[in-house]
């Protein structure tokens, strides 16, 4: 049976996850771990060592699911590591090519301080899939309600934080947009379901193009 390790965005711990996870687990055959981590104390690369040595200690396939900054984390480790253990990731609405509403976020005096430095260094890099050598999906939603919009200028399809343009990652395997918000996504049966045909078969049901 292969592992699905889940990486949490921003502000959470992993127990938002459940719906997710039990999903996978009972429609789809999987088992799931939750990676948690200092999303806003800790920096960028202590973090994506500490998802490093969480996933090598298995045996056998590993799946990687990562949900905003969590699919950061995920995509940060694909480029810089190759000593994993072999699997598919998915990436849920992942800030890969900026984000105008975290950007705006930073504008107040507290903003820097609120968002921490993982987030502050993931805007300020393009992300791509130049290094990793396995297949990554990204699954993107534009159902446009959430408090992103108070923030920033979303002049475009998006979740209600994140852009679906931003969301694109050059060299990608699979990309699909659903009707979700961006924490929604999070109790979606259909993203649970996307995510569960893309470890199996390296593709989404019904996508988009990359």
């Amino acid at each position: 049976m292969d592992t699905v390790v889940v990486v949490h965005g921003l502000w959470n711990r992993g127990p938002e996850t459940w719906f997710l996870r039990h999903r996978l687990e009972a429609e789809h055959g999987f088992r799931t771990e939750v990676y948690q981590y200092p999303s806003v104390s800790g920096s960028l690369g202590e973090t994506v060592e500490g998802l490093r040595r969480f996933v090598r200690h298995h045996v056998g396939g590993v799946h990687l699911l990562g949900h905003s900054l969590g699919g950061m984390v995920v995509l940060h480790m694909l480029n810089t590591m190759q000593d994993v253990p072999p699997g598919r990731a998915v990436l849920l609405a992942p800030p890969a090519r900026g984000c105008a509403a975290a950007d705006g976020f930073l504008q107040f005096p507290w903003g820097a301080a609120a968002l921490g430095a993982s987030m502050r260094e993931v805007l300020e890099t393009e992300a791509s899939l130049e290094a990793a050598d396995r297949e990554v999906g990204v699954i993107a939603g534009n159902l446009p309600l959430g408090l992103g919009r108070l923030f920033g200028s979303l002049d475009s399809e998006h979740d209600g934080t994140v852009q679906v343009k931003e969301t694109r990652v050059p060299g990608i395997a699979d990309h699909v947009v659903l009707p979700v918000t961006h924490t929604g996504m999070l109790f979606a049966p259909s993203v649970a379901d996307q995510a569960g045909a893309f470890f199996r078969t390296g593709r989404f049901s019904g996508c988009d193009s990359p």
